[in-house]
Order: C-alpha cells, then structure tokens, then sequence
C-alpha cells in the first residue's frame, strides 16, 4: 500500500494545469487535452477551463468567463478580480508543483502567471502566440521570459521565434485538422434549412463584453441588407446563455422581431458552412470562415482610447487573420466609425450579389487551409513529451 506521501507525489507527477481565457481557447485546449489522452499520455488537468476542455477531463478552479475582457480600457473595470485570481492561481501552483503548466492564449494573463511559475523551477508552455507579428512585437522578449516552449498555429511564426531564440514548435492550427471539409448542402440538412434560400450568418463575437458592444450594430445592419434583398434569411450562433440574452435584448431594443433571424444555440461551425456569406467580429471566428470556406466582412468596434493604442502599435495595415494569412486585402475590413449598417450592408449585399467576389476569397481560403493543416495532435504530443516523463 502505499504511504500518503508517496500518493501525494504521485498525484502531482500526473498534475498539468492549463488556463485558457475565452471560447477560442476553450476550444484550442480541449483539442489538446484529447490530443494526449488519445497517445495514452496520463495527467490530470487542471485550472481555468471552459466546456470544452472540461468535457476531455479539465477540472476548472475559476470561472473561464472571468478572463474575458475586451481591450484596454474595458480590462481597467475586472483588473481587480483578474488580478486576484491570478494571485490565487499562482500560490495553488506554486504549493502543488505540477509538472508542466500550459497556458493557452491569453496572454496578457498567462505570459506574467507563467514566467513567476519558470522562476519558481515549474516548466511552462504556451500554446499560442501572442501576435507578437501584428502588434506590440517587444513582447516577444516577455514570451522569452516566461515560456520553455511554444506551440505556434501560424507558419510565418516559426522564424521570429527562432530569431528571438524561443524554442518552439509550429504544430499548425488545430482547427484546420479539426474542422471538417466545408459541404453547404449538409450542413443546410443538418440545420434544417431550406436549400435554396441565400443565407447570411452573423457572428457578433463570443465574449459577453464584445457582443454587448457590437450586437446593435449586427442588428442594424440586418435590417439594411433585409431592406435590399427582402429574401435573405439570417443565422446567429451564439455560444451561451449569457450572449444569447444579450442578442435579444438588442433585438428587442430595435423592435426587430420582424427580422429572419434564426438564433442557434452553439454550432457556429454548421453556420459558417451553410452560410452563402457572413459578417463576423474580428477574432478566430474569421479564421473558421476561412477554414469552412465562407466568404465573410470583418468588422470591429472598441472605444475611442482602445482604438487608438492598438493602432500605433499595429504592425500589418490588417487586423483579420485571413488577410494577415494571404498577406493583402482579400477580405473587406470595415472598422470603427466606417462600420455603419449601411456600409456593412452595401458589403454584404456585394458578396451576394457577385460571384466573382465569393470565389475569389474561397480560392485564396483553400491555400491557406494547406498551408495550415498539419498532423496537429502528433506534433503536439510530441513537443509535450519531454516536458511530462513520457
């Protein structure tokens, strides 16, 4: 039998902790965490985690929707809570000593937790790297610090991270091993959808906060491009309760209950494959328009203050991946005070209306899927054996 001491040391040799902030890194760690259960990796996870991590195993200790802040100025009002939670994570880690901790995204969290947890001697990995390519680029001497190792989803990454000397592995991006081949006709059957109809999704964004902030403007813009194409019918996925409850409190503000709009609970990847286009909040669900081949707009609205510091720390003249990705303007962009309901209407009603247009993006989407797709779960595994005695 064995002694208590030697149970506790054993529970902690299978110990990985693992935070993710929002619903993209939710995503990102549950495909992990499967990732190494399916090599018959032991561990027990553990830490900040979101539904789909903890439906592979993740018990989480706080809740996930408390990291997700949008911009600057917004974070200033939860720095109080956020700050607390990281304190209390780092004294559990530090007590409990997993043997590897692995922070998914959110760095602006993540990156500080992990460099006190390497100095306290507990390795640490970050899956995700900050866009060190697209703004703020000194923090890439802040990964430096913080991180053993870095799990990168972009190709072009690979080299700054071998420039900065980071050891790091490019994986490629999960979703475009997840995800399946974009099929309108089924995914239209799977909703329940008349076949014929010309569909548009809307995707106001995940965290409460922003859909809070842009769910007016997605409203708005429905009922311009309902005013030019009377036949258009609208698909909204949103991915909780919280966020559905926000949506139609918009709805109600603009007495737009007359509008064709179907809200789903969930499945946004079934959305974007019925979809004959969409607009979407800038943010990983433009690359998911891209890997299920849905010609999209990009739009975006933070505060005046945000706007303007993210601005001069702007490396790309971008913010959606799937330009930064093709390296020109593929996709429209239409930000700030530009994005009106009748610009974001006038857009939509384009790729609708030009066939042209949608085959240009989806020809250039099928490039970037290849470039990509990789064997993500074996690449992961085997950047993370050295680091769990495997």
């Amino acid at each position: 039998m064995s002694s208590p001491g030697h149970g506790a040391d054993e529970a902690a040799a299978k110990a990985v902790a693992i935070v993710a902030g929002e619903a993209s890194g939710d995503l990102l760690g549950g495909l992990l965490i499967r990732a190494l259960n399916s090599a018959g990796v032991e561990a027990d996870f553990f830490g900040i985690a979101g539904p789909k991590m903890q439906a592979a195993g993740a018990r989480s200790l706080f809740p996930m929707e408390a990291l997700s802040v949008r911009g600057y100025v917004e974070a200033l009002g939860s720095l109080h809570r956020i700050l607390r939670i990281r304190r209390e994570l780092t004294r559990l880690l530090k007590a409990g000593r997993p043997r590897l901790f692995i922070g998914v995204d959110a760095p602006d969290f993540n990156l500080s937790l992990e460099a006190r947890l390497k100095r306290a001697g507990i390795p640490t990995v970050h899956f995700v790297s900050p866009s060190v390519w697209a703004w703020r680029p000194k923090r890439i001497r802040k990964v430096k610090e913080a991180v053993d190792h870095a799990l990168l989803i972009f190709p072009f990454e690979e080299e700054i991270y071998r420039q900065a000397g980071i050891p790091a592995t490019y994986v490629g991006h999960p979703l475009a091993h997840a995800l399946p081949e974009p099929h309108r006709k089924a995914a239209r059957e799977r909703l329940g959808l008349n076949q014929d109809a010309q569909w548009v999704a809307l995707l106001p964004g995940s965290r409460p906060g922003e859909l809070k902030a842009l769910a007016d403007l997605f409203i708005n813009t429905a009922r311009k491009l309902v005013e030019q194409r009377p036949d258009v019918r609208l698909l909204v996925p949103l991915v909780n309760r919280e966020t559905r409850l926000a949506f139609e409190e918009a709805i109600h503000r603009a007495e737009a209950h007359d509008l064709p709009i179907r809200i789903l609970f969930g499945h946004a990847h079934d959305a974007l494959q019925a979809a004959d286009c969409a607009l979407i909040a800038s943010g990983t669900a433009t690359l998911e328009a891209l890997l299920l081949d849905c010609p999209h707009v990009i739009t975006y609205k933070v505060p005046w203050l945000t706007y303007q510091i993210m601005k001069r720390q702007a490396l790309q003249p971008w913010i959606g991946l799937p330009n930064i990705l093709a390296g020109r303007g593929l996709v429209p962009e239409i930000l700030q005070d530009q994005a009106t309901p009748q610009s974001l209407a006038q857009a939509l009603d384009k790729l609708l209306g030009d066939e042209d247009a949608r085959r240009a993006q989806v020809e250039e989407f099928a490039i970037q899927r290849a470039r990509l797709r990789r064997d993500t779960p074996r690449l992961i595994v085997q950047a993370l054996r050295p680091f769990l005695g495997e």
